[in-house]
């Protein structure tokens, strides 16, 4: 899948503000606090994203790697905050920027399916944090992706969160949860 996606970077160079295009904000629950994440690699780059969410006035975030085997942490983001390294050298907000819950998260992956499964890195980050959170309050959790990334169907574990929908270059799909 990870090779999957480097050439859908590369056949696809527009995806992310097309996605961003899709995105039906009136088909977003409230929120107040919305997550992104930095793009890593040949993920798709929520910026054009982030850019239309933060128009609705919402407070943006970014997830924070502490530990291994820990949840993530959300730190308020400014444009003009220096990033720090987390855990595993990802550029996050500063130490001392402040904790948040997002209402809202944007989530990278490697793969999707209709029934809202998500196949991510490996290392059940967000999995754990997902979990944490939903089990406080409402959370909508947004698979962002490249449409070549979706496969037929997804074994999913006990731990794993579903998506609460995806969106792609070519559109948005809401996860049913019958």
């Amino acid at each position: 899948m990870r090779a999957r996606r480097r050439e859908l970077a590369q056949a696809v160079p527009d995806a992310a503000q097309r996605a961003a295009g899709h995105l039906p904000l009136d088909a977003l629950p409230t929120f107040g606090c919305f997550s992104g994440y930095h793009a890593l690699g040949d993920e798709l780059d929520p910026g054009p994203l982030v850019r239309r969410l933060a128009g609705t006035g919402a407070m943006f975030a970014l997830p924070v790697a502490d530990f291994a085997d820990a949840p993530l942490i959300f730190r308020a983001w400014d444009r003009d905050d220096v990033p720090v390294p987390d855990l595993y050298g990802v550029p996050a907000p500063p130490p001392t920027a402040k904790v948040v819950t997002p209402d809202l998260i944007i989530c990278p992956l490697l793969a999707f399916d209709r029934a809202g499964a998500r196949l991510g890195q490996g290392g059940g980050h967000y999995d754990r944090t997902i979990e944490g959170l939903r089990a406080r309050g409402p959370v909508f959790v947004l698979g962002l992706a490249y449409a070549g990334q979706e496969v037929e169907a997804l074994a999913a574990e006990a731990h794993d969160q579903r998506l609460d929908a995806i969106l792609t270059e070519n559109g948005y799909m809401p996860v049913s949860k019958d």
